[in-house]
């Protein structure tokens, strides 16, 4: 995913300036698109000169003057153009997925260690999503439009972090016998 396309979703929920999107990104879509505030300022720029954002200058007392983003009408088109493209499955990439699989060539005690460093990585993940979920969505069924959008990506957070953490302890059961 190109990071124009996940700060083009960020914009449509809410415009802002970059500070407030970078601040915010952090905060929701950074979970599952990572980027510097460098990167986002970066882009943004090119998002302008596209003509996929229209900034508003903003007047602040005793601060800098402020731009502000909103999605212009070519940026939803490219939203629609993107959203309808196909994408491929995700598929297990993962490092430690081969570290294990090489486990008998190397030191099982820090294998063990690394495995429930993951773990406990990902519980903490899986801890903030579900804080998440409590606090910005009480009533899931009553949900809809954006709102249900957002829940079903957060839900899919929580069901991606609780299978890592529930394999990580796998895979330390299975080397602890």
């Amino acid at each position: 995913m190109a990071l124009e396309h996940a700060l083009l979703v960020s914009l449509t929920e809410h415009s802002g300036s970059g500070y407030e999107l970078a601040r915010r990104f952090d905060k929701s879509i950074g979970f599952f698109q990572s980027a510097t505030h460098q990167q986002i300022y970066r882009v943004l720029k090119r998002m302008d000169e596209a003509g996929w954002i229209d900034a508003e200058i903003v007047t602040q007392d005793s601060r800098p003057d402020k731009r502000v983003y909103r999605v212009s009408a070519a940026g939803r088109a490219e939203l629609q153009r993107w959203i309808a493209e196909p994408t491929e499955p995700n598929h297990l990439r993962n490092e430690l997925a081969v570290k294990i699989r090489a486990a008998q060539q190397g030191d099982m005690p820090a294998l063990a260690a690394e495995v429930a460093r993951h773990r406990d990585g990902h519980a903490t993940r899986l801890e903030i999503y579900r804080m998440i979920e409590k606090r910005d969505f009480p009533a899931p069924n009553q949900l809809s439009g954006t709102a249900l959008h957002q829940y079903l990506v957060l839900r899919g957070g929580i069901r991606v972090e609780e299978g890592f953490a529930n394999w990580c302890q796998e895979v330390l059961d299975a080397l602890s016998q």
